[in-house]
């Protein structure tokens, strides 16, 4: 998808198409850019970047805060429409996802599948998306790359070294920040470099990673398409805040909330997690992360909120600031598969998580909170 969240505000509010709309966790303060349209991208915005510094490079954008929700239910139905197309889907992340089409002759050549996928975004959601087609996912992701927005390439091996090795070797896919600085460190700086380099050389400066970086950048890669990647890594949520909080009790409060929050998703993903991490940062702008290996699988807020707390109050000093605070639920795996292999009864509490859930579906995530937030909102009002 193109500029998903971004584009999701522009579809639902139709009056900023055309315009740059960036959204950030607090307009107004010190959030963080977490999409910024095509239009705002030609003032140098980008994801990442501090709200004030998208304001001072695009004053006159459109400022919005997200709406996780929104781009949720649009991304659930999207991904339910592409599986119309063919049964085996995998989503890669909340706007991206790898479909393997061999065998789905009766419906149509890959273009013909891309072309209908396309027209039938554009049509029902108003999105717009590019589509890279190759013989397997790490070209096809190449391919849906090299031409954005509303692109559609086609990448065949043949054409790898004319399309592919002039491109920045930070371009392949699995190349980080961190990797790129180490190939440009010993010369390696388009992705023709990283293909015609020795693996002697990159074996003993990046082990076996080193081999298997070489043969992405020769266009090589498996054919099969494994339908569990659409496990994510972590599923997090972290704010910034508008003036540093050393309170511990506020930072408590917030961490319920993201608690309760990072749990609704777990559930709405069909997701349980072992490890929850909290992520800070001070004032100065050292970010820390923590993190504690829980007993078993869990998709429910209180064992989130007791590590959670806990790993503040054994790691955080009394008094110190924060500029930022986060938490992660990791270590993920398939409800349902722990359920099939489970002798034991259902949860008592499922019924009750499952009516907030659905009221907070509907209604949006703050139609049910916690009392604690709630004595906090009061107190503000008075």
């Amino acid at each position: 998808m193109n500029a998903f969240f971004a584009s999701c505000e522009q579809a639902r509010r139709p009056e900023l198409r055309g315009r740059p709309v960036i959204v950030c966790g607090d307009p107004s303060g010190r959030g963080v850019v977490s999409a910024a349209s095509y239009e705002a991208r030609k003032f140098g915005v980008r994801s990442a970047m501090p709200a004030l510094h998208a304001r001072r490079l695009c004053p006159h954008g459109v400022f919005v805060s997200g709406d996780m929700s929104l781009y949720s239910s649009v991304s659930k139905a999207i991904f339910a429409d592409l599986r119309q197309y063919t049964p085996i889907v995998a989503e890669a992340s909340i706007d991206e996802a790898f479909l393997d089409v061999k065998g789905c002759e009766i419906v149509g050549t890959p273009v013909e599948i891309a072309l209908r996928i396309k027209r039938h975004i554009r049509e029902k959601y108003a999105l717009t998306c590019s589509i890279g087609i190759a013989e397997n996912r790490l070209l096809a992701k190449m391919a849906s790359d090299m031409q954005k927005p509303d692109g559609l390439v086609v990448l065949k091996r043949e054409d790898v070294p004319q399309l592919m090795w002039p491109l920045p070797v930070g371009r392949l896919y699995g190349v980080g920040q961190k990797t790129e600085q180490s190939l440009r460190s010993v010369g390696i700086i388009t992705i023709g470099d990283l293909a015609r380099a020795p693996e002697s050389v990159l074996s003993e400066m990046l082990g076996v990673y080193g081999k298997a970086l070489t043969a992405a950048a020769r266009g090589e890669g498996d054919p099969s398409l494994d339908t569990s990647s659409h496990i994510p890594k972590s599923i997090s949520h972290e704010t910034t805040f508008d003036q540093d909080v050393a309170d511990m009790k506020k930072l408590r409060r917030v961490l319920l909330s993201m608690c309760d929050k990072v749990a609704f998703r777990l559930r709405s993903s069909g997701l349980q997690a072992k490890t929850v991490s909290i992520k800070y940062r001070l004032p100065d702008f050292r970010t820390y992360t923590r993190a504690k290996r829980l007993d078993g699988y869990v998709d429910t807020s209180e064992p989130l909120i007791e590590s959670a707390v806990m790993l503040l109050e054994q790691n955080l000093t009394r008094g110190t600031s924060l500029r930022l605070l986060g938490v992660a639920a990791s270590s993920l795996i398939d409800a349902s598969v722990l359920r099939q292999a489970s002798l034991l009864p259902e949860d008592t509490a499922a019924p009750v998580y499952g009516a907030l859930d659905v009221l907070r579906e509907k209604f949006g995530q703050d139609a049910v909170i916690r009392g604690s937030k709630l004595k906090d909102t009061t107190r503000r009002r008075k």
